[in-house]
């Protein structure tokens, strides 16, 4: 058990500084897409994304996890623009999305800590510049290579997320045997940690994502979540991303005649997987549904305290 505890850790974003560990912090999503598979593009409009965004941190959200493109299984998202597998959305279409609520969130809360969700450099520029604290790229630094000096040169806090190929390759990815699922993560993430270096970025800025059903199927996922703590002698804090993942309505549908448990119906198994990461070394969560998040959380830095698994 004494593996599980996580460290007391300094975060340095762009203009300020976040202590992980001591307690978990919730990150809410916001998804100005038209095609999320948590919620179907019920955000698109920026004036829905704006009062959902505000309402996520009434409910207790520590910062907002803003994205606008898919990252969904079988999207084309990590294409290169005016190459042959070029994404769904430009790069200009994606900021269009992104750039005015983002703007609008700091305008009605300046003291929101904002990440955004995207693999490419030129959305990572614009939306630093506009007053997010936090570039949370989905592919490690993989897919655009100009990403991590972006992030170097805006000096903001880095998520370098486990990808396994991109969305549209993932049904046909080799499955993993249990035993190497954290392996194929470690590795994924100490190279992601070695561009991270080379490009200048100190490793107070970065958080480390283990990349939940990103190339992941659903098994492994549960492999990968078993042995999560492990990843924490990479030396750097975890978030965990388990919020209505396909992996969980799987595991749900012996109570839906063996059908995969819809979406909706996912929110309970959400919590279950949220307080697994957390009592498994996740200092951050991003959820959906804020509130029964923070809630959980609570209770599960509270065992975590009783039981001594935080440390200085």
């Amino acid at each position: 058990m004494r593996g599980l505890e996580r460290a007391i850790t300094a975060w340095k974003l762009r203009t300020r500084t976040l202590e992980l560990g001591r307690r978990t912090l919730v990150c809410g999503v916001v998804n100005i897409t038209p095609d999320s598979f948590s919620d179907g593009g019920r955000f698109l409009h920026p004036d829905a994304a704006i009062t959902h965004g505000i309402s996520l941190l009434d409910e207790g959200a520590d910062l907002l996890d803003l994205g606008a493109e898919s990252t969904r299984p079988g999207s084309r998202a990590g294409g290169v623009e005016g190459g042959n597998q070029a994404p769904a959305v430009s790069a200009e279409e994606e900021q269009a999305r992104l750039l005015p609520v983002l703007k609008e969130i700091l305008a009605a809360r300046p003291d929101a800590i904002i990440s955004v969700d995207t693999y490419r450099a030129a959305t990572a520029r614009s939306a630093v510049a506009a007053g997010a604290e936090i570039v949370n790229d989905v592919s490690g630094f993989f897919w655009d290579p100009g990403m991590a000096g972006a992030c170097a040169e805006a000096r903001c806090g880095v998520v370098l997320m486990h990808t396994r190929g991109r969305p549209e390759e993932w049904k046909a990815q080799p499955s993993l045997a249990p035993d190497e699922v954290l392996a194929t993560v470690r590795t994924g993430l100490q190279a992601s940690l070695a561009r991270a270096a080379q490009a200048g970025i100190p490793p107070e800025r970065i958080v480390l994502d283990p990349g939940y059903g990103f190339g992941k199927k659903f098994d492994e996922n549960f492999a990968l979540l078993a042995n999560q703590a492990e990843l924490l002698s990479l030396g750097r804090p975890l978030l965990a991303g388990v919020s209505r993942k396909s992996f969980l309505g799987r595991a749900l549908s012996p109570l839906f005649k063996e059908k995969d448990a819809p979406v909706e119906a996912r929110e309970t198994a959400s919590l279950a997987a949220m307080v697994a990461a957390i009592l498994h070394g996740a200092s951050v969560v991003r959820v959906h549904a804020v509130r029964p998040a923070v809630e959980a959380a609570r209770v599960a830095d509270a065992l975590m305290q009783q039981a001594g698994y935080s440390k200085s």
